[in-house]
């Protein structure tokens, strides 16, 4: 297995990136990471759904204040 150790700038190490093809072994080897990386598949934490939330009520409430988007783009690249 080749594993790779993610520093951060201080050079702690804060992560591993494990190659796709040793990843599917160690799910087919322990069946408990199957369960959980299928239970944590496109979850969402609660603090992002609050923001979700927040941002949608945002939204709905004040829907005249909202820009196009492509228009917004446009104006950007325009000035730039």
């Amino acid at each position: 297995m080749s594993l790779q150790f993610i520093n951060d700038n201080k050079g702690n190490t804060t992560g591993v990136f494990i190659p796709i093809e040793d990843w599917q072994k160690l799910k087919e080897k322990y069946s408990d990471l199957l369960k959980e990386e299928a239970a944590n598949l496109g979850e969402l934490s609660t603090w992002q759904k609050k923001i979700i939330d927040q941002r949608l009520n945002d939204y709905y409430s004040n829907k005249g204040s909202v820009e196009n988007f492509d228009n917004t783009l446009n104006d950007i690249e325009k000035s730039l």
